[in-house]
């Protein structure tokens, strides 16, 4: 395979997003503290949207074992150089959706850890706040699978986490079975995305919510709430709020 030929800024923008993700000892404490709740050694945890990987290093100091996808590149390449001699580590470049097949990712070079498969994303953050500098300046046709597929593969995982910028809503519409957990990214300019998720998640089960907001660690709610709850706590956070990570537990 010839080597991908990156946008210039590409190589430094991955460099930040290694030294932002995986060189802050107490941010690596806090999420094993958190993802702790959700996973045991020896479980099996879905990463859908890895970027750069240091949510695949949590699970694995937490014993667990991990199918990681991301269907950038560059990031795909680091997390081989990271995690590829793993044997309880499986990549795959690819990215998840409702449908099997292929999919068009919207690559924005400078910030690849906001690449998305969404249009609607892109053209929800034209214009806002905090958005503006955001450029998606090439796209890529990429392999694309279901959350369905990876279980019928891989097993029924004890954890999903989901971060894909936007396109979180067509990930579990690919999913038609009831995890124990799992995590799914909102952003403040993308409101409704949260809503569909919820929604997809009450008819598949029974589940209780709890968030994380940003890159915190830290969940909000001293106990799990309601869907219709959580659906109103995202619809009154403030723009400058941003973004953070619902958390689903099925009830037993």
């Amino acid at each position: 395979m010839k080597p991908v030929a990156y946008p210039k800024g590409t190589a430094k923008s991955l460099a930040r997003s290694l030294r932002v993700y995986h060189g802050d000892h107490a941010r690596k404490v806090a999420m094993d503290s958190l993802y702790a709740r959700f996973l045991r050694p020896g479980d099996l945890a879905f990463d859908i949207g890895a970027h750069v990987g240091d949510r695949i290093s949590s699970f694995r100091r937490l014993g667990a074992r991990v199918v990681a996808l991301e269907p950038q590149p560059g990031p795909a390449r680091a997390l081989r150089l990271i995690h590829g001699r793993d044997p309880k580590v499986t990549l795959v470049e690819a990215a998840c959706g409702d449908s099997e097949g292929t999919a068009t990712l919207r690559i924005n070079s400078a910030n690849p850890t906001v690449s998305t498969l969404s249009g609607e994303f892109v053209d929800a953050a034209h214009g806002q706040d905090g958005w503006r500098e955001q450029v998606w300046d090439r796209e890529l046709t990429v392999p694309c699978t279901t959350l369905d597929a990876l279980i019928g593969e891989h097993g029924l995982p004890a954890f999903i986490k989901i971060d894909v910028e936007g396109f979180e809503a067509h990930v579990l519409t690919g999913l038609s079975q009831m995890p124990p957990a799992l995590s799914f990214e909102f952003t403040t300019i993308q409101r409704d995305v949260a809503e569909a998720c919820l929604a997809r998640l009450a008819a598949l089960g029974s589940y209780r919510f709890n968030v994380a907001l940003g890159e915190s660690q830290t969940l909000v709610f001293p106990e799990a709430v309601s869907g219709a709850a959580m659906a109103g706590y995202i619809r009154e956070l403030p723009h400058e709020a941003n973004s953070g990570d619902v958390y689903a537990l099925l009830r037993g």
